[in-house]
């Protein structure tokens, strides 16, 4: 096997197959590409890496468009070339709203973002989710960062992100690694396509050296905008011992301080590592080069060098631009093992000496610098295994990408015919394997990679009462039930969820069976007593009824304190089923209108002209609202409380439709938008669920078949009348992906999604087993007059 063929990530960029050749771009017309990320002349790694592959694909042979979408950081200027199309303020949302209508309106085949944490606006650089959600064309993006451990919020953009691109590029293995195990993202929509590097020729330092006044020294070369994570002091420290060796030795640190470090502490950091190399008496080698210089200039640098040195103090580094410059003009390379130089160097093509050490990386450096034959070997074998890196390449490279990317987005097939109920049978019962499959002897796991349970994220008492209540609307006629010891373990995980101290549910548990809190939110507390109040009107067990009653009449006063809307709808659907089995609790029944007269109070208040609703914006399990009034209007014979809930319910669903008459449900995009614009994507199978119900209830109102051709729609959304006409739910099995994102399905089938398909389909079968049966009655009539 040759020097070249043993690298794997390079070789292997397309998961075990070559991408297409640039030969097969003339198919797909690749006309206009827009490249998303910083520019130079911003002094910043991504700058430099996105002008560099913006260049490369313009240069390359299939002559294609190319335009540079540019982040400007607060309080800074540039004078961006023309290249760059646009200039977004990375602080402002407006200005990536506006970018993305750019863009729009630009007909750009594809845009490839350059993901980097800390450039982009917003929480953890949530702002640019709100260009790339609006973009009509495939997204590529590079991911120039993965993190291992990831915050809350930096998964959920990330995640974002990744949802939205066609395909994501990574620069090592370890990034396709981490994405797979840490993101749960598809392996076939990662691609690994090594960092690209300038085309150079194999060359002798001493020529460089010259003109650039080392004539006759030793050069190691470090290169890039200094901050603290660099280790520089690590390698100072290193110069006595290699100084030894070869006294002739100088260390040159190439460039400027990062700039928003300087902006933080002025030159402090630079002036410290000066301090430092005049105590150690070393003046006479070190030499600090404070300048950020072109790439002409620092092709002569890197030239000039012998040994190129990386001596970066976090393993968490997932690309390094200055390191495959200087492997790819062939330069003996010491360096820590961080991420890419643990592969780049791999298999001799480098030296890889521990963290923080500066003995290992002085020695290392000495006998590189004293052993002209291992040096020139190890030259050259980084040069030739780097040819495949060149820019020429990474640019074929990422062309084929986006050839592949336009050709996998055709124009969708025509949606499937709406749904009219009325004379179509009742759906399949259902299919219980994949739901049996995510439970084991504690209770519902919450989430799965692809189909099988993800046991590292446990469980939770959200999809535990949701199951709970699966079981009990298994109770129907005509439906099986399951079986009893499932049953019980929900009831019993609802059971060790109440915490009695705090009057609470708890939510989240480890899968050691450890709680990870003493309680959960107002949601999952009143998601619980909602379960527990079905339970007590109408669980086959009586035992379980009783204690259902028990622990809800327990758990209910906690929620007149709770402020959240939907805990109110929660809760309230849960008093529905206890206020039948328990009429003498004065306490429930008053805390039943307090809820109701809450939501209706909110509903005025909010309410306006094109705008029916109880928020200022929508957010998930929207049905449940209208649902929860329009129940508790019929039991506590309110019309003014059925009223509200119908005309809420019937703006909603017109908001959840699209023009082709299909149920589309309000995006995870949306939730808790104050601006009241509607976003499609994610669609997640609640929503469904929820406007089922909520059209079950409103068709109990006065049996109108309105309400049951909503409910067919929704359900129909299941079963692939969608935005991209997918089934969401495969019906043999009973398993329901997590949802719809704008270009592709959730391919992951976790506890939620297959409990909440299963509960819409058996409250589906129930709306037409009832609307086969119906009578008119008066008394429904008149809660409308």
């Amino acid at each position: 096997m040759g020097l070249w063929q043993s690298w794997a990530f390079v070789i292997n960029y397309a998961h075990g197959h070559r991408l297409p050749s640039i030969g097969s771009f003339a198919m797909t017309q690749l006309k206009n590409i827009a490249f998303i990320g910083n520019s130079l002349p911003r002094r910043c790694g991504i700058a430099t890496f996105t002008t560099d592959l913006q260049q490369a694909v313009t240069k390359a042979p299939v002559h294609v468009a190319t335009a540079i979408v540019a982040m400007t950081d607060h309080g800074h200027v540039y004078e961006y070339p023309p290249e760059v199309r646009l200039s977004i303020a990375d602080d402002n949302r407006d200005d990536y709203i506006q970018g993305a209508d750019v863009l729009n309106a630009g007909n750009f085949d594809v845009a490839c973002l350059q993901h980097e944490f800390g450039i982009f606006g917003g929480e953890d650089g949530d702002h640019i989710v709100e260009l790339l959600s609006r973009l009509k064309m495939p997204i590529v993006t590079t991911l120039h960062t993965v993190l291992a451990e990831p915050s809350p919020g930096q998964r959920r953009v990330l995640n974002k992100i990744v949802d939205r691109s066609a395909k994501v590029i990574v620069m090592a293995e370890k990034g396709r690694t981490l994405l797979s195990e840490v993101y749960h993202v598809p392996d076939d929509k990662i691609e690994v396509v090594a960092h690209g590097i300038p085309d150079m020729p194999f060359s002798d330092p001493t020529t460089s050296k010259a003109g650039l006044g080392f004539d006759g020294r030793s050069v190691i070369l470090t290169f890039g905008l200094l901050s603290p994570n660099k280790g520089i002091e690590v390698m100072i420290d290193a110069m006595p011992l290699i100084l030894k060796s070869r006294p002739d030795a100088v260390y040159v640190i190439l460039g400027a301080t990062h700039p928003n470090l300087v902006l933080d502490q002025g030159e402090t950091y630079r002036e410290s590592l000066m301090k430092r190399v005049k105590d150690l008496g070393i003046d006479e080698s070190v030499v600090f080069l404070d300048r950020f210089v072109d790439k002409a200039t620092l092709m002569d640098f890197i030239s000039m060098c012998d040994v190129y040195a990386t001596p970066y103090l976090n393993e968490a580094q997932m690309t390094s631009g200055t390191l495959a410059y200087s492997f790819g003009l062939g330069k003996a390379v010491v360096s820590t093992p961080y991420w890419h130089a643990r592969e780049l160097l791999a298999d001799g093509r480098g030296v890889l000496v521990p963290f923080g050490d500066s003995t290992a990386i002085g020695r290392e450096i000495a006998s590189i610098l004293t052993d002209d034959r291992r040096r020139d070997a190890m030259r050259l074998r980084a040069y030739q295994t780097s040819r495949p890196m060149t820019w020429q390449k990474t640019a074929e490279r990422y062309l084929a990408l986006f050839s592949e990317v336009t050709l996998r987005n055709p124009v969708r097939p025509p949606p499937p015919a709406n749904v009219v109920v009325g004379t179509h049978p009742a759906p399949s019962e259902p299919q219980l394997d994949h739901f049996l499959s995510m439970c084991d002897d504690t209770g519902l796991f919450q989430h799965a990679v692809y189909s099988v349970p993800d046991r590292s994220h446990g469980y939770c008492v959200d999809d535990n009462a949701r199951a709970l209540l699966l079981s009990v609307a298994l109770n129907e006629p005509g439906e099986r039930l399951l079986p009893e010891a499932l049953t019980s373990r929900f009831a019993s995980f609802v059971q060790h969820a109440w915490n009695p101290d705090e009057k609470h549910f708890r939510n989240f548990m480890g899968f050691d069976r450890r709680w990870l809190e003493t309680k959960g939110s107002q949601d999952s507390h009143c998601r619980t007593l909602w379960a527990l109040g079905e339970c007590a009107r109408s669980d086959a067990s009586a035992s379980r009824r009783a204690w259902a009653t028990g622990l809800f009449s327990r758990a209910l006063p906690t929620v007149q304190s709770f402020g959240s809307p939907r805990a109110w709808a929660f809760a309230l659907l849960g008093l529905d089923g206890y206020c039948a089995v328990s009429p003498h609790d004065l306490l429930a029944h008053q805390i039943r209108l307090t809820l109701a007269d809450r939501l209706m109070d909110i509903f005025h208040r909010v309410e306006k002209k094109g705008w029916i609703w109880f928020e200022e914006g929508l957010s998930y399990d929207n049905a449940r609202l209208p649902q929860a009034l329009i129940l508790t209007g019929l039991s506590a014979e309110r019309h003014d409380y059925v009223a509200a809930g119908l005309k809420s319910l019937h703006w909603l669903t017109t908001v959840q439709t699209n023009p082709e008459g299909q149920f589309r449900p309000v995006g995870t995009d949306g939730f808790t938008d104050q601006t009241r614009e509607v976003r499609h994507f994610d669609q997640q199978p609640l929503e469904a669920t929820a406007t089922i119900a909520a059209c079950y209830a409103a068709w109990r109102v006065g049996h109108d078949i309105t309400w049951e051709n909503e409910a067919a729609k929704a359900f129909a959304w299941f079963l692939g009348s969608n935005d991209l006409s997918l089934p969401v739910v495969d019906v043999e099995t009973g398993s329901c992906r997590d949802g719809l994102h704008p270009t592709r399905l959730n391919e992951n089938r976790g506890g939620e999604s297959v409990v909440t398909y299963l509960l819409g389909l058996v409250e589906f079968r129930k709306l037409l087993r009832a609307s086969s049966h119906a009578l008119t009655f008066a008394p429904l009539r008149a809660l409308t007059a």
